[in-house]
Order: C-alpha cells, then structure tokens, then sequence
C-alpha cells in the first residue's frame, strides 16, 4: 500500500474490550460510518488475554481505541500485515495516540477527505539464538530489554556490533530501543528522545555501575548481538511482553525490521516536538509510552 493519503474504504475499529469508554466510542464511530455508506466493522479486542486474532487482510485501515499501550499493542498486528493504524484516546495519558476522545467527528470527516498523511515508523527484528538455533523471533515497535531477574545485583552484558565489540554493561539492565521506544523505558533511564522519522536505534543502560553510563545511537543498518556475562539470573523482555530468562551461551541478535508501522496523522511534521512539549509540561519525569 501506498504512503500516500487515500480514501479508506474498509475500515476495522478495534476498542480495548477492557476499557467501556472505548467500545462506546467504537459503537459510535461505526454507527457514523453507516449514515455515510462506509464499510465498517468492530472487533472487540482482548488486549490481555490475547484471544482471537482479527483478520485485517480485507481492511485497509485500523483505528483503534485505548492508550497507548492498546496502540501499541495493536501495532504488532498491523504491521505485519502493512495496514495503517490511528489510534482514539480512550485511556489516561497518551503520546503515541493521535486523536483525543471528543475529536473524532471532526477528524473522521478529514479521513474520508483523506487529509492526513501516513508516517513511516522503523521497527526491529530480534532474534533470542540458544546454541545455533533461533528459539523465538519478534518484530519489535518498542524496546528489547535485558535486565536482572530475581537478584537484586546487576548484570553484565556484552554487546558486539557487526563491526566488532563496542561495551560491556554492570547495569540493573540494558535497552535497545527505536526511536518510537526512546519516548518509553529508555526516557525513564536517562537516554534521549529521537523524533519518530529517525530510522535509528538506541543502546541504553538502566542503572549502570561503574560501566559506560551514556546512550549509543546506531544507523539503522546496524546489528546488535547482546549476551549476558554473569551468574545473576536476567531475563529478556520484548515490547512488555511475557519475560525469557537468558542463560550465559544465549545471544540475543537485533537488527532492523523490513516491516514499519504505519501510523496515520493528522498534524504538521513538527506536531512531536510540540506534543513533547505539552506532556512535559504536564509531568517532567512521566513514563509516556506504557500506559494502557
């Protein structure tokens, strides 16, 4: 599909079913899409159990309602399948999510205009290899995180480039984020807010000790191989999903994704720095990405 505006045709909204304002917003959006003839369909979506799987082959566009944590989420399905995402706040506090709750008339009848534009979000592959084999692979919006287990003394952690070795983390743990995930985890440790276009990623410690405390940005055609050096248990966590503990012989190996997540806006390029600057304002030291 094109990254140009077009005029959806088959659009799937899917509410967090956890959260009722957002299936009463759904209900609403799909009743408006009624009155002016525009397919649509709702696919209540359990964002924790995981239950059923929408089947977005016939859809061209998903909204989907929550926070961003339900974007994201989402997201994870969209991508693969190259099918642009807006996302309608129906939780707290959000910064991935384009259009507040009491918007969405105004903003619905600009997409059926096709007044928005699509942006082109990077993702990253990661791949946990136990011995010579690939025992799990995820396309990654967010962040993969290595951090300690149960014990409570860091870990170290080596990290090689294609190029060769770059550092060895003492750290309670280590990130390596998109720039979508520098707004997340990695803002919380200290790292740098990358604008969402960068098709760059980022290494950052969480909590180092007496080991290299700075972020490391990367180009995009950069690969990332990640091994645990110490006894300590650690674990590894891939866009919040169900922790992995590592063993001392696992490699975790991140590289770009040939997938993107497409995300539909609204706003000038520079709406991120002025949204930044909003949710600053609101709280200085607040975790954006991780909320519902």
């Amino acid at each position: 599909m094109s990254d140009e505006a077009f005029i959806p045709k088959n659009i799937l909204l899917m509410p967090n079913a956890g959260v009722p304002k957002a299936m009463a917003i759904a209900k609403e959006i799909h009743q408006h899409f009624s009155k002016i003839k525009v397919h649509s369909d709702i696919f209540a979506y359990d964002f924790d159990r995981k239950s059923e799987q929408p089947v977005l082959v016939n859809s061209d566009l998903v909204i989907v309602i929550g926070g961003d944590g339900t974007l994201l989420r989402a997201g994870h399905l969209c991508a693969v399948n190259e099918v642009p995402l807006l996302g309608i706040q129906a939780g707290t506090l959000g910064f991935l999510v384009e259009i507040k709750d009491n918007e969405w008339p105004e903003r619905m009848e600009r997409l059926m205009r096709g007044e928005f534009r699509i942006e082109r979000r990077m993702m990253l592959n990661a791949e946990l290899i136990r011995g010579d084999i690939v025992n799990g692979r995820w396309d990654v919006i967010n962040e993969i995180v290595i951090s300690r287990g149960s014990d409570v003394r860091p870990i170290e952690v080596r990290v090689d480039l294609s190029e060769g070795f770059l550092a060895s983390y003492k750290a309670d743990g280590l990130i390596v984020s998109t720039a979508t995930g520098s707004t997340a985890y990695a803002f919380s440790a200290g790292g740098p807010i990358l604008p969402p276009e960068l098709r760059n990623m980022l290494i950052m410690p969480v909590s180092p000790h007496l080991s290299l405390d700075r972020g490391v940005v990367l180009a995009e055609g950069a690969k990332v191989s990640l091994r645990k050096q110490s006894d300590n248990d650690a674990i590894l966590s891939v866009d919040g999903m169900k922790p992995i503990y590592l063993s001392n012989t696992d490699r975790v190996v991140v590289s770009g994704n040939k997938n993107s997540l497409k995300m539909v806006r609204f706003g000038e390029p520079n709406y991120f720095y002025r949204d930044l600057a909003a949710v600053m304002r609101l709280n200085p030291i607040l975790r954006i990405n991780n909320i519902d």
